[in-house]
């Protein structure tokens, strides 16, 4: 059984840092893509940054503020997170597809960032 758990959330004012962590335990042949998502009150969840295979990709709202890294012998990814802002807040949710396209999702971690 695969599981993600996601830890590093938290209340952080406006212009501070977080680092979220996202472990992996359980059998995984192959990872194709770890990722960040995140979802706000009332509104859907959106991509915030994904390593496949070293190569990442992040949403414009967060480009040059965030940077996602991946220990592949642990499978593990962090996401670091500057320079917030209140419009980050929301759950932070943990992504992974394998190489055979399962999807497994963490159970979230709340950011709130206070203005």
């Amino acid at each position: 059984q695969v599981q993600l758990v996601e830890s590093g959330g938290g209340l952080v004012q406006a212009g501070g840092s977080l680092r979220l962590s996202c472990v992996t335990s359980g059998i995984i042949i192959s990872i194709k893509t770890m990722a960040w998502y995140r979802q706000a009150p009332g509104k859907q969840r959106e991509l915030v940054a994904a390593d496949t295979r070293g190569v990442t990709d992040y949403a414009t709202s967060v480009k040059g503020r965030f940077a996602i890294s991946r220990v592949n012998a642990k499978n593990t990814v962090y996401l670091q997170m500057n320079s917030l802002k209140p419009e980050d807040t929301g759950v932070y949710y943990c992504h992974l597809l394998t190489t055979s396209l399962r999807s497994y999702w963490g159970q979230g971690t709340q950011v709130t960032v206070s203005s």
